[in-house]
């Protein structure tokens, strides 16, 4: 036992230690200094993978384990730490050497060598912190570049030898390319400002505003899970973390005040999925979009705000109408923290993310250098709030809690990175690309519908980053080839990468709130299918009408914007078939006919359709108020 616990605190310590450099490298790296871009990517995923192997140990799902088998597994751990700091020191310390050999596809034996266990170890660390699901398409991927030319038709090539595709993964088109470069850049440090905001109890004090907010009114808890998790979703960033932390209150509340199960399950998946499309950080795969499309990120958020926007104004009036169904009543006053008390609390928190908005989106600085500034003032804020102050210990806990949320990111990227190379090397991107335009007939709905089914089948089971890769890789050139601008068709692509999250079969949202809310996972994913139904909508709008993601201080953009909240009550309502009482049938086919006129690209259109929606829900709200007088 007192080894056990003697290994166990030095695992600690190391990781403590680990964490410590990677806060330093990182904000060092934009503030004091400049690391050559590879030389960067290869100390971060240096970092990453000795995490990933020091969290995630082998065997640590084994029940019990022999004293041999811990031996055993403790060495093998030891030995892919070891090799990762053997392939990343030969980087490190022959970078200029490293890249002539790669400029000039230098094939030497040493390459070779270090290529193939580079590419073992980002599948084994993958497989560690992801499962089984991305290690085995990067594998597939591997095997498609050895035996294409046994492939007859669109798919097959020339066949590529083991030097080749060593060489590829080995490079900076693959484990040290774009995917783990976003993460170095962007992720890691925003994943530290995430980590300072929980340190300083963020995920309390959104809390107690949402309940202070919404818990008064009828539907009070899930109106509040829908808030606190788009709250916490925009600086988390991970659907399953959102579920888990936000959703161990939530979904219980919900239960207790009359939500079925399912509901209760599906209100928190939807609600944490839309936290990776909800600016201002939205999720890593985001900081990949960026990146991939050359587009400033600032301009990214930008452009994800009013589809955001409909997703949760939609899924808080589905919830409102579920309340008005089952006769749900808010909470009992005794509940409700006050709201000045709340927020007096949140000012702390409050001030780093407003300052990040203005540095990102205002004044224009770069997304590193803004996170910087703002972990400096959550910092700072925090030392100045006597109630609550940071302590030394926190400082150290906020950078190990941003090492450990990095080893998915870092997981998810390495092995996206041996997809891109092999994608690059064999050109199965462009023909997978020409493939869906051929099955779609060079049409765009069929081809939007057809990309829709492959980044569902392609995001099982993945982490949203990994898929969004996998998908902008073979499926972005397809859609940019049909005309839609670059920035629709990535938006396009990641919006249903976030949503295989609540999608059935695979749906790891779904899965962790049916877990809390103890209910049957498929149910529970079915029905979070139907409360994110915008979800699924919005790419199909934003894409055949790109007003969506533009914005501009003119009257397109209003006329835009009171269209998007028409379509997010009208497709609640119709789904829902209640207002203040059930409706007729005739309503909801009127309101699916608001969302038919209102989605165009028609200003005409979208006015007939403002007007037509107005006038129906009036009439049901006046009506409701007679009735009420009536009964008084």
């Amino acid at each position: 036992m007192k080894k056990k616990i003697a290994y166990d605190k030095l695992v600690q310590a190391i990781v403590i230690a680990v964490s410590i450099f990677a806060a330093f490298l990182h904000i060092g790296n934009f503030t004091v200094f400049t690391i050559p871009s590879i030389l960067f990517y290869a100390w971060h995923l240096l970092i990453g993978l000795v995490l990933i192997f020091l969290y995630y140990p082998l065997g640590r799902k084994m029940k019990e384990k022999t004293k041999a088998q811990t031996i055993c597994f403790r060495i093998i751990d030891w030995i892919c730490i070891l090799l990762t700091l053997a392939v990343s020191i030969y980087v490190i310390t022959n970078y200029e050497t490293y890249v002539s050999n790669m400029q000039n596809n230098k094939l030497t034996d040493e390459l070779l060598v270090f290529g193939v266990i580079i590419t073992l170890l980002t599948l084994e660390a993958g497989r560690r912190v992801l499962g089984n699901v991305l290690p085995i398409i990067a594998i597939i991927a591997i095997l498609y570049a050895f035996f294409g030319d046994q492939i007859p038709g669109l798919f097959g090539h020339r066949g590529y030898s083991l030097r080749r595709v060593a060489l590829a993964i080995f490079s900076d088109r693959g484990v040290y390319g774009s995917p783990i470069g976003t993460s170095a850049n962007n992720v890691y440090l925003f994943l530290l400002f995430a980590a300072y905001l929980n340190v300083s109890h963020a995920d309390v004090i959104f809390q107690d505003i949402a309940i202070a907010l919404a818990g008064r009114n009828r539907g009070g808890p899930a109106k509040m899970a829908v808030i606190a998790s788009a709250l916490f979703g925009t600086i988390s960033g991970s659907c399953v973390a959102n579920v888990v932390s936000t959703g161990a209150f939530t979904i219980p509340l919900m239960k207790r005040n009359g939500y079925q199960s399912k509901f209760a399950g599906a209100v928190e998946a939807v609600a944490s999925t839309g936290g990776q499309i909800m600016p201002p950080i939205m999720g890593a795969a985001a900081f990949v979009l960026a990146d991939a499309t050359g587009t400033p990120y600032s301009t990214v958020c930008i452009a994800a705000i009013l589809p955001a926007v409909m997703y949760y104004v939609c899924l808080f009036k589905m919830v409102d109408l579920e309340a008005v169904k089952h006769n749900l009543k808010g909470l009992s006053p005794d509940m409700i923290p006050d709201l000045k008390t709340s927020v007096k609390k949140g000012i702390k928190l409050f001030v780093p993310i407003i300052l990040l908005l203005v540095l990102m989106l205002g004044v224009g600085t770069t997304p590193m250098v803004a996170a910087i500034w703002s972990i400096v003032a959550n910092i700072v804020c925090s030392f100045l709030d006597k109630n609550d102050r940071m302590t030394f210990a926190d400082l150290i806990q906020g950078m190990v809690s941003a090492g450990k949320s990095l080893c998915t990111v870092v997981g998810a990227c390495a092995a996206a990175g041996i997809i891109v190379a092999i994608f690059s090397l064999t050109g199965l991107g462009l023909k997978f690309s020409n493939f869906i335009v051929q099955l779609g007939g060079n049409m765009l709905i069929p081809s939007l519908i057809l990309s829709m089914v492959v980044c569902a089948i392609l995001g099982m089971g993945l982490p949203t980053t990994a898929a969004y890769i996998v998908c902008a890789t073979s499926i972005a050139p397809a859609l940019t080839g049909l005309g839609i601008p670059t920035l629709a068709a990535h938006l396009f692509l990641l919006y249903f990468s976030s949503l295989s999250a609540i999608t059935p079969p695979v749906a790891v949202a779904s899965y962790a709130a049916a877990g809390i809310a103890d209910e049957n996972p498929m149910t529970v994913g079915f029905t979070a299918v139907k409360l994110g139904i915008t979800g699924f909508m919005l790419p199909f709008a934003f894409t055949l009408n790109t007003d969506y993601i533009n914005f501009a201080f003119d009257i397109q953009t209003l006329l835009t914007w009171l269209s998007g909240l028409a379509i997010s009550y009208s497709l609640a309502i119709a789904l829902q078939g209640y207002i203040e009482q059930k409706i007729t049938i005739f309503e909801r086919i009127a309101y699916i006919g608001v969302i038919v006129l209102t989605i165009t690209a028609s200003k005409l259109y979208s006015i007939i359709g403002i007007v037509l929606f107005i006038a129906l829900y009036t009439f049901r709200k006046v009506q409701a108020k007679k009735m009420e007088k009536a009964a008084a």
